[in-house]
């Protein structure tokens, strides 16, 4: 179905939500062109940061279309790995991200990992993208969410809630898992729903809400307590990882690791927020009793006291083996190792005879005369 009418618990109204947008010479979907729009916003987000920051366009854009392309490839590859009970039957579909089935987590580690490389390359302080990277994210997020909308899919279970959504293809959806959704005896699965007037949690609208919120948090990190390199992709991780951890265990449509009932998301969401928490936490201890610089991407943090002690050191022992090579030690005394003259400094014997014959030559012309 490409348009369904859509309602919600507390709205009389229902809503036309049409999968593709007719633009009169074409068609696109409304998934992919959400999408492209919150990509768009991040872009330009990040763009902003990269002005303020003096960061190297050449490099950004370098850093922009292999990170984009990896998290794409990771999205898709994340999503197929953990669906492939399907698509090992279906392998003609694995291309098809146009329909769906992008996993987020997949595409966050795609992207960091093709970042990662262009930063080694081009020799770009890897933690301070990172933090433009993980605000852009929430952005890109917290609007492409809304694609999930447009092709009525990422939502939860039932709810009595008056936010609680409804339409036919979540209808469909009910009746294909309804032994999820505890209604395998159930003979009439739509009937069942209309006459119980029940409604289902918009999962996709909690996580662009929280996305959008975590943003205007993380900004005013940004502004005024940002006190080390890494620090904003540490509260992204946390902030991020609290929500999947809480609205994946609402959802109907969760990846699973094998035959397990645990969540692939959940399992995730928990141990980034653990590890991440756990560094914020130690790492804002440290630079707030200590603190330091902190410039631009391009910017590398300045040595320590120890390490510019340690060179220091380096270069003193160098120092004195230099010395040490210039010192002989004679009847035992230490005394300077005189350089040998040059060649052209030595006196040359034949010249000073030469001088001595010429002078006689005039002494002997001065007594003829």
């Amino acid at each position: 179905m490409d348009t369904v009418l859509v309602k919600f618990a507390g709205i009389a109204k229902e809503f036309a939500v049409s999968k593709t947008l007719d633009l009169g010479f074409t068609t696109v979907r409304w998934y992919g062109a959400i999408i492209a729009f919150g990509f768009l916003l991040a872009v330009l987000f990040g763009g902003r940061i990269a002005y303020k920051w003096k960061i190297n366009l050449d490099k950004m854009i370098d850093v922009l279309l292999y990170g984009t392309i990896g998290g794409i490839v990771g999205a898709r590859l994340y999503y197929v790995l953990f669906s492939w009970d399907y698509y090992s039957a279906h392998l003609s579909e694995i291309p098809k991200i146009w329909e769906g089935g992008l996993a987020i987590y997949g595409g966050i580690i795609g992207g960091l990992v093709c970042a990662f490389i262009v930063c080694k390359v081009e020799k770009i302080n890897y933690l301070n993208l990172l933090d433009m990277a993980s605000m852009s994210l929430l952005i890109g997020q917290g609007i492409g969410r809304w694609g999930n909308y447009a092709n009525q899919e990422a939502f939860g279970s039932f709810t009595y809630k008056n936010w609680g959504m409804m339409s036919d293809s979540v209808v469909s959806y009910i009746e294909n898992n309804a032994s999820y959704y505890g209604l395998e005896n159930v003979e009439n699965v739509k009937q069942y729903i209309a006459d119980n007037n029940l409604y289902v949690h918009p999962t996709f609208f909690y996580e662009s809400v929280w996305c959008l919120l975590s943003f205007a948090i993380m900004y005013l990190v940004l502004r005024k307590w940002r006190k080390f390199s890494g620090q904003l992709f540490l509260c992204y991780g946390v902030l991020y990882g609290l929500e999947r951890a809480v609205v994946e265990g609402l959802r109907s449509d969760s990846l699973y690791i094998g035959s397990t009932n645990i969540r692939v998301s959940q399992l995730v969401s928990a141990v980034l927020v653990l590890v991440c928490a756990v560094l914020l936490v130690a790492l804002t201890i440290k630079y707030t009793k200590h603190p330091k610089p902190i410039e631009g991407i391009d910017y590398f943090p300045p040595k320590s006291e120890k390490e510019l002690e340690a060179e220091r050191k380096k270069a003193q022992k160098k120092e004195m083996r230099k010395k040490a090579k210039a010192v002989v030690i004679r009847e035992g005394k230490i005394v300077s190792d005189e350089k040998k003259k040059p060649e052209s400094e030595t006196p040359d014997d034949t010249s000073e005879t030469t001088a001595e014959t010429e002078t006689t030559e005039e002494s002997e012309e001065n007594i003829q005369s």
